[in-house]
């Protein structure tokens, strides 16, 4: 009855158990077979010291191929049986552990190492496996089980361009992954989601219709810069367009002289207003370095922008130089 509980797929824990027993006998006739094409071929064709004639590499690979083909085998099987069989010695040979696992740990380029790691399974392992051997060399296992053997497997699965887009797109739609990301790599996605101009454009729009957004944005004296001057020009461009296509043109331009004078009065005005309700609040009272440095920089920022604005109107040139540029950007 408990045969019938316990259970490995369609068959009781016995009969597992008798075809895992029968199966090691047949990887074992077949491990003993390989070693023994590996052998003959080596006897064929010895492996010779690294630098030797190139002509008698190439002799290696027509003798090898022949092999092959003589016994119905491909080019690389032979050739991998070969190899195996030149990293193993005979009576280095360990009973029990198969071909795979051989040719695999034959990975291990100090002869000591690798004769005593292949009668050493890892700590808690029976026997050698597959996988085990693969981890001792540092190669990518079939079945990952450790966080980092399923980050390098992932990587592996994902090297063609468009099933990686794919797997970034899945995954960065679950929350709970997208948690887990650090602020700097998220900012560092998100740059590199936004090179093209359209998404750059259309994600910034839409992130500052977020009020906590724009205001952490507007912070920020170059971004407040390049806004404004983005709305400026945006208003110059649609002001040149109405000039060059509409017919009440040269009414318009002499209300936006009147206005744009409106403003200019109104911003002298308010800051001159500003200034005397402010400075006679500092009598007798001394500010600290720090405090003074701020204001003298912020003076000089006036008085460059105050020659900015005598130029443009004397002259009727609004062009700024790069240093004034910097100094209104707070740089």
């Amino acid at each position: 009855m408990p045969e019938e509980i316990d259970k490995v797929g369609n068959v009781s824990q016995s009969r597992y158990e008798q075809i895992v027993a029968e199966l090691r006998d047949v990887v074992e006739q077949q491990t003993r077979g390989q070693f023994t094409i590996g052998d003959r071929a080596l006897e064929i064709e010895p492996v010779r010291p690294r630098g030797g004639i190139a002509d008698a590499e190439w002799t290696v690979r027509e003798s090898l191929i022949r092999l092959a083909e003589d016994i119905g085998l491909t080019f690389s099987t032979v050739k991998n049986t070969r190899w195996t069989a030149s990293r193993w010695p005979k009576e280095r040979r360990q009973a029990g552990v198969s071909f795979t696992v051989h040719r695999i740990l034959g990975k291990i380029e100090d002869e000591e190492e690798r004769f005593t790691a292949i009668k050493t399974p890892p700590a808690g392992k029976k026997r050698w496996t597959p996988d085990e051997a693969k981890r001792w060399v540092g190669w990518q296992v079939d079945n990952p089980e450790t966080p980092q053997e399923k980050v390098t497997a992932i990587h592996h699965l994902a090297r063609d361009e468009e099933v990686a887009a794919t797997v970034t797109t899945d995954f960065l739609k679950r929350p709970q992954v997208a948690a887990k990301v650090s602020p700097e790599n998220k900012v560092r996605a998100v740059e590199e989601f936004t090179r093209d101009e359209s998404v750059a454009a259309s994600a910034a729009t839409n992130l500052l219709r977020r009020p906590d957004v724009a205001f952490k944005a507007m912070s920020d004296d170059t971004a407040r810069f390049q806004v404004n001057h983005a709305q400026n020009e945006r208003s110059r461009q649609a002001r040149e367009h109405c000039e060059d296509t509409s017919p009440v043109a040269p009414a318009v331009r002499h209300i936006d002289r009147t206005v744009e004078f409106l403003d200019l009065v109104t911003a002298c005005h308010s800051f001159v207003a500003a200034a005397g309700r402010t400075v006679p609040g500092l009598r007798d009272r001394q500010l600290s370095d720090d405090e003074r440095t701020i204001v003298h920089e912020n003076v000089a920022r006036v008085r460059a922008t105050l020659d900015w604005i005598e130029t443009a109107v004397d002259t009727g040139k609004v062009d700024m130089d790069d240093e004034l540029a910097r100094m209104l950007k707070g740089e």
